[in-house]
């Protein structure tokens, strides 16, 4: 039991300070800003932060939220992505345990929630994270190569739908950044579970956003991103286990 707990620790510890990194990217990436060579700073009064002002999560709760210097309140979404990454990585760590899939999951759930924030204030998915899943993707067919036709359908099975819908409505329909998105994804997580991540990002995009424009009057143009990325992340966390029960109410 104590080694199991151990690794859950573990597991969440690596998670929130990857999660960490994720926020770099959301702030930076969309203001063409380094990632790696500039030190980490405050926002408002440019602070450079210390090694003990970078504890994910914790040093939030220490410093009050607020920046150790000019005592700004520092977003909310720090301790929330730093969290919300080392639940997703104890999800997946649950479900596959340590293996080269949970591995690959995580680095995908990462980069998905990265662009999830980016695409839902920006509209726009940066090309680098799709690359990025591409890479992750090539890693799963040779990891997994006996299977690799499931993967290169997978790459296909959405995309090609998709494409012709960009192309057909001009761009008004779909973004050329969600057709990257679901292409990558389905060379990471195969034709069948791809195929179920969009009708549930549809799905959840639709219900979501109705609710949005409701409450919030939002308006009718929604970024599809974040809701294809949840829908790639339950089917990666549950789409074998509903696709047995459905095929088995069919009688296969």
């Amino acid at each position: 039991m104590l080694p199991t707990i151990l690794l859950y620790i573990i597991v969440f510890l690596y998670g929130i300070i990857i999660g960490s990194f994720l926020n770099v990217c959301i702030y930076r990436i969309p203001k063409k800003e380094n990632i790696v060579t500039t030190g980490s700073h405050c926002m408002t009064c440019g602070y450079r932060l210390k090694w003990y002002d970078m504890f994910p999560l914790f040093s939030y709760m220490f410093l009050g939220g607020r920046c150790r210097k000019c005592k700004t309140k520092l977003s909310v979404q720090y301790p929330l992505i730093e969290g919300l990454n080392g639940a997703l990585y104890l999800a997946v760590y649950a479900r596959y345990g340590l293996s080269v899939d949970s591995l690959l999951y995580c680095l995908l759930f990462s980069a998905l929630l990265a662009l999830s924030v980016i695409d839902f204030r920006t509209y726009e998915i940066p090309v680098g994270f799709n690359i990025f899943i591409l890479m992750i993707g090539l890693i799963r067919v040779v990891t997994d190569y006996t299977n690799w036709t499931d993967y290169a359908v997978g790459f296909l099975s959405v995309s090609v739908f998709l494409a012709l819908l960009y192309y057909i409505s001009h761009g008004r329909a779909i973004g050329g950044g969600d057709v990257k998105l679901m292409a990558v994804c389905g060379l990471v997580i195969g034709w069948k579970l791809n195929i179920l991540a969009f009708f549930a990002g549809c799905i959840l995009g639709s219900v979501i956003h109705i609710a949005r424009m409701k409450i919030t009057k939002e308006g009718h143009v929604l970024a599809m991103g974040p809701y294809l990325s949840m829908g790639v992340a339950a089917a990666v966390l549950f789409g074998n286990d509903f696709l047995t029960w459905y095929l088995s109410m069919l009688g296969y």
